[in-house]
């Protein structure tokens, strides 16, 4: 069979059975419906019609949003031609179709299948973002925006769907927002849902080059005070829910009479162990920003255990992800404590 041999009834049964009700023009070749009869079946009043180029929808109503979705994936993934009478490659269970090539669904239609509460349903959409490789030949169309990008990141398969890492998919979301408002509730609901943390979000942004909009700035800030206090809570019930000696919170040391040492989230004064939580988000390029955050956080824990402190250096996500674990590191700080040459007297007062 050619591609201009007439359909035959028998590939249109098969079709029948086929979910969701949308296939590529190459896939059709697949079930030996050539080219020409697509078309044919795609003409007004006909049982089929094309949703992007070279994509059908195998019904006449108008596509779900399931059905969308994958036309946008398979008119981006654009997978090569094979021989006509070839076998169908079938995805393996919780695998991308081969059909969708490094092709994933990032942006607002993203954030939605990630459970975002402040995203739009998906048949609201007017566009549905799909991140490709830099590379990648082929321009935007319909219903399909078309977002380039350079070391794409492994996609979440969500509901058998490739789909962008909520850090990216919210980048890629941001950057065709202008409304101050829209942008803070979606920062805010990345956190607030346990989605990410703030650092990883915000290197994204900084990689998208979004951090001199004004109204980007502001929502990053309100990101950046929601996820310490998120961070700071987890360590109160870390403390109480383990059983752990009572800190004084949120103190700052110093020397009598002497220099600022730095301000830490807990201290046991009985102890001379400190917690500082972790919360660096650069604004600058990420290695820039990390080296010198990274170097006043280093020269702050190196001032304190020169003096005998011990600074326990906890991260929000180790807190979320691994709270035992983190427990056990403080209890094992404390308990040595005894171990350890008295520390010298340090004032602690509240910041």
């Amino acid at each position: 069979m050619n591609h201009d041999t007439p359909v035959s009834p028998l590939p249109l049964q098969r079709l029948a059975d086929i979910r969701p009700r949308v296939l590529s023009t190459a896939q059709l070749r697949e079930h030996g419906v050539s080219t020409a009869a697509a078309g044919a079946h795609c003409r007004p009043g006909g049982p089929w019609q094309q949703l992007l180029p070279g994509v059908c929808l195998l019904h006449p109503g108008p596509p779900t949003s399931e059905e969308r979705l994958h036309g946008a994936l398979l008119y981006a993934g654009r997978p090569p031609t094979r021989a006509a009478g070839a076998v169908p490659v079938q995805p393996a269970p919780g695998r991308p179709h081969a059909a969708y090539a490094e092709a994933m669904i990032t942006g607002l239609a993203a954030l939605t299948l990630h459970r975002f509460s402040s995203a739009p349903p998906l048949l609201s959409l007017d566009r549905i973002d799909v991140l490709v490789p830099r590379t990648r030949r082929l321009r935007s169309a319909g219903f399909v925006r078309l977002v380039r990008g350079v070391g794409l990141p492994a996609p979440e398969q969500i509901t058998g769907l490739p789909v962008a890492p909520v850090p990216r998919a919210l980048a890629d979301a941001v950057a065709q927002l202008a409304d101050a408002g829209t942008v803070r509730l979606l920062l805010s609901e990345t956190v607030r849902g346990g989605h990410c943390e703030p650092a990883a979000v915000v290197r994204e942004l900084s990689g998208a080059r979004l951090l001199n909009l004004p109204h980007v700035v502001d929502a990053v800030d309100s990101l950046l005070a929601e996820g310490r206090a998120i961070a700071e809570d987890r360590l109160y019930r870390l403390v109480a829910e383990h059983g752990l000696p009572d800190p004084v919170w949120n103190v700052d040391l110093r020397l009598p009479g002497g220099p600022h040492l730095g301000g830490v989230d807990a201290y046991w004064p009985d102890h001379a162990v400190a917690v500082e939580l972790d919360t660096r988000a650069p604004r600058q390029a990420p290695s820039q920003g990390d080296d010198t955050l990274w170097s006043e956080y280093a020269r702050k824990r190196e001032h304190l255990e020169r003096l005998g402190v011990t600074v326990v250096h906890l991260t929000p996500k180790k807190l979320r992800d691994a709270p035992e674990q983190q427990a056990t590191v403080l209890r094992t700080a404390l308990m040595a404590s005894t171990d350890r040459d008295p520390a010298a007297y340090v004032v602690v007062l509240p910041r």
